[in-house]
């Protein structure tokens, strides 16, 4: 009974510790260059990224287009998936601004609404994503941390987790299109 005890706190105490994350990103408010989405989320980006299971397996590897505009307060981010075995996906993200350096996000995907912080160069972001897989739904929750690197890169790190147990990590780099002037 008594070794049962111990087994039965060990796996409560490391399920509160997957439950636990950092949110506090004020340390970053000082870094440079500065975050402004609606200035980095505008014209056309490039993103490559992969999703990892929890063993740190490579699952999927994509690419994504994302088009861009701002109208005031209001972002719409188009994103075109190309996975590597050839298979598409969209999401349209609709983001609002709702107070210094917050805003949130809606998607048809989007299970309720995104909510996210800028602090310096970085938007911490969570949201609960509808994933299909093998023929159901499953809402599956993302903590991603944005990070602005230089005028040109922005990495990003997501984990995906549901009751707080971790899923999978998915990594992905963005790039901005060079823009075409006339």
């Amino acid at each position: 009974m008594k070794n049962f005890l111990i087994l039965l706190l060990a796996v409560l105490l490391a399920m509160l510790s997957a439950c636990s994350t950092v949110n506090d990103f004020s340390y970053l408010d000082n870094e440079k260059p500065a975050l402004d989405l609606k200035t980095w989320f505008n014209g056309t980006l490039d993103a490559r990224g992969m999703f990892q299971d929890r063993s740190g397996k490579v699952v999927k590897r994509f690419h994504v287009e994302i088009l861009c505009s701002w109208q005031g307060d209001t972002g719409t981010l188009d994103e075109n998936f190309l996975y590597a075995d050839g298979t598409r996906e969209r999401r349209v993200w609709t983001l609002r601004k709702t107070g210094p350096n917050r805003f949130t996000g809606t998607a048809p995907d989007v299970v309720g609404e995104a909510s996210g912080i800028v602090s310096g160069n970085a938007l911490h972001w969570n949201y609960v994503l509808a994933l299909p897989v093998d023929g159901h739904i499953v809402n599956v929750d993302f903590d991603d941390l944005m990070v602005l690197m230089d005028d040109k890169v922005m990495l990003n790190h997501a984990t995906m987790s549901k009751f707080g147990i971790r899923l999978g990590e998915v990594t992905l780099s963005f790039q901005q299109r060079a823009q075409v002037r006339p």
